[in-house]
């Protein structure tokens, strides 16, 4: 569920303006990703560190950068965190939820969060070599002190951004979950056009079922599932809809309204209607006079 929440979230207007905003703003890159990725989220985009676009080009430095994003899945899931890796540069990642429920991480970084050294730089060649990665080491050195660094005011500041807009895309997230919830299988909705097109017939659950090529098992657990009652009630209560109109017309017997609307019997539809609406239809049709 969240994978696809995330999927979402990622595809609208307000998070690709965001993204585009942000990034453009902050020469950072921004990603959202689900709670189970397991890929490096920045790989690829636009405002990528050099330095760590290298790096993720051989297996066992991308291991390790994984490494920082599994740490921060499990530190980050209340509060932001902040997380350096092996190389000395931070990554930063913010919670998303929907309800009490975690979806995923608003992700940024591949900064440092103070000067680095050339000392820091010799000890990440040597990690390097002792993980078997050869890479052109005056590129290197050029990507890595030219990564952008963020004081603490700085980094405080992108992590508000980032928190503010983490309880947006929450609220965003909620109101796709309740779309979903209550979005009606197109197979009712078809169903639904079918008893209303033929609701003056004998209409049975069978004829429905074959409207809408289904076993008539299978779209009896449907309908009840998403309308709430069987087809039986359903069709009473469409029926019953249109009766409650052609009440209004005093020329009508209501023997006529009766079977006009599809009931076989003045007895049944009498029962329906009172059952349905409290009242007998000559009640409700007097109440309609008075009114």
């Amino acid at each position: 569920m969240s994978k696809q929440l995330i999927e979402a979230l990622t595809s609208s207007k307000i998070y690709q303006d965001y993204e585009r905003a942000f990034s453009e703003a902050t020469g950072l890159p921004v990603a959202l990703r689900s709670v189970d990725s397991w890929q490096l989220p920045h790989h690829n985009k636009r405002f990528e560190n050099p330095f760590c676009a290298m790096l993720a080009q051989r297996s066992r430095a991308c291991a390790a950068c994984l490494q920082v994003q599994q740490q921060l899945s499990e530190t980050a899931s209340n509060e932001p965190q902040t997380v350096t890796c092996p190389a000395g540069l931070c990554d930063i990642a913010i919670p998303v939820r929907t309800g009490d429920q975690l979806i995923g991480f608003l992700t940024t970084g591949q900064i440092f969060c103070k000067k680095p050294t050339e000392t820091q730089f010799n000890r990440t060649l040597k990690l390097l070599a002792d993980w078997g990665v050869q890479l052109n080491e005056e590129e290197l050195h050029e990507a890595y002190f030219d990564t952008k660094i963020l004081s603490s005011r700085q980094h405080e500041s992108v992590v508000k951004l980032l928190s503010i807009f983490a309880e947006h895309l929450s609220m965003v997230s909620n109101r796709i979950v309740l779309q979903e919830q209550n979005a009606e299988p197109p197979v009712i909705t078809r169903a639904k056009q079918f008893i209303n097109d033929h609701q003056t017939e004998e209409l049975s659950l069978d004829q429905v079922a074959k409207s809408v090529h289904t076993s008539k098992f299978y779209f009896c657990k449907m309908f009840r599932k998403v309308t709430g009652i069987n087809f039986t009630d359903y069709l009473s209560r469409v029926r019953t809809e249109r009766a409650k109109n052609l009440l209004l017309n005093p020329n009508l017997r209501v023997s006529e309204i009766a079977y006009e609307v599809g009931f076989q019997s003045l007895t049944h539809f009498n029962r329906v209607f009172k059952r349905i609406l409290g009242q007998s239809p000559t009640d409700y049709r007097g109440q309609l006079s008075r009114a």
